[in-house]
């Protein structure tokens, strides 16, 4: 792991590696081509577009979440640009059209506002469905079926008139799952949906399926977008966003003091609130390479930022040896929500963003500095 240690360079730094990306985008091809599929890129997980002339390669297009990711999309990756809003602005509609290739709409009320318009454009459009089938456990932030869920229109809000209108149907449900919950979900919103989709084109599965996990069962994906392409004769498209980049990224940072209070604590020069706010808005433990789990080991740290918020607490981890200044240290599975999350919080300096090729050889592909948190305020 010390091959993510790039010499001469401060941390902290992100470090993304093409060999972990080719292996993951190479099941998802493999996924597209045995399925008859199309995976996108959600972009609101990763947007490094330094990677997208490579998973171009693999995948059919991007996701984007609104106007600036879908020009990034446009911009800087072949193939298809989807976007899907809450609620657009009209403001920025006219300049979204001409990004955008298919626009999904969160309402009833949107596609009436802003529906025909995209259509004159020779864009599709579809609507985004609330199945109301929650499988989430733990990760209530990101669970769109939840009581008050302003994502997707249930049941009850849905106008059959706007089917004449639209080209497909949408839904996202998952988070980091399996596809069991996926089929668990396609049952409920065909019960609630299913007889609409015969007129439709395309029905987007949306993104959470953890399909390059080691455990994720491949075979069921496989059969479930099978099963509707054969009963409905639509295009099935997915939107993985972690997928994509799972287990291909790494933050690298350094120990710069360490004490006792009650515990021993060491203060490192990456921010749980800055760097990886996840950590706190799931919240989650991320890996550290050689680490162990609170008292599994011999020297048990909290690990905490530079920051002045109390809870920039990145976690308790034991190790072999005793941390001292200057040490290295290694957290894995940082390429997901990590770079496009990160912020400058307390004037705190943004990772440099780096890209391990096959090769071993290293690129820098940007470093921040005090004029990226100026520029901003």
């Amino acid at each position: 792991m010390e091959k993510y240690i790039v010499p001469g360079l401060p941390t902290p730094y992100f470090v993304v590696d093409e060999s972990f990306l080719i292996k993951n985008l190479e099941i998802l091809k493999s996924v597209c081509d045995r399925a008859g599929c199309k995976i996108l890129l959600a972009q609101k997980a990763f947007s490094m577009y330094r990677t997208y002339p490579l998973i171009s390669r693999y995948l059919y297009g991007t996701t984007a979440s609104g106007l600036h990711e879908a020009r990034l999309g446009k911009e800087e990756f072949p193939g298809e640009t989807h976007v899907f809003s809450p609620a657009y602005r009209e403001d920025e509609f006219e300049e979204l059209l001409t990004y955008a290739d298919h626009f999904v709409f969160n309402s009833p009320r949107q596609v009436e506002k802003f529906g025909m318009r995209a259509k004159k454009a020779g864009k599709q459009i579809g609507l985004r469905i609330n199945p109301q089938c929650s499988t989430q456990e733990g990760h209530e932030i990101y669970d769109p079926c939840a009581d008050g869920s302003r994502l997707g229109t249930t049941l009850a809000n849905f106008d059959p008139k706007q089917v004449e209108i639209l080209d497909g149907l949408h839904f996202h449900t998952l988070c980091e799952q399996n596809s069991d919950d996926l089929e668990t979900t396609v049952i409920e919103f065909e019960k609630k949906f299913g007889k609409y989709l015969h007129s439709m084109k395309w029905l987007n599965l949306g993104g959470g399926h953890h399909i390059t996990r080691k455990d994720y069962d491949i075979e069921k994906l496989i059969n479930i977008v099978k099963g509707l392409k054969k009963k409905y004769n639509v295009e099935v498209y997915l939107e993985p966003g972690e997928a994509v980049v799972l287990n291909a990224g790494f933050l690298v940072t350094s120990v710069m003091e360490t004490f006792n209070n009650v515990i021993d604590v060491a203060i490192v020069d990456t921010s749980a609130a800055c760097h990886m706010p996840d950590v706190i808005e799931m919240p989650y433990r991320p890996p550290l390479y050689n680490s162990g789990e609170s008292g599994e080991k011999k020297y048990t740290y909290r690990l905490g930022g530079p920051t002045c918020l109390a809870g920039d607490v990145i976690g308790d981890y034991s190790f072999d040896e005793p941390l001292k200044e200057g040490d290295k240290l290694i957290f894995e599975d940082m390429a997901l929500y990590t770079m496009v999350k990160t912020n400058t919080f307390n004037g705190m300096k943004l990772p440099s963003i780096v890209y391990r090729k096959k090769d071993g050889s290293f690129e820098l592909v940007r470093s921040f500095t005090y004029e990226d948190f100026k520029s901003r305020l």
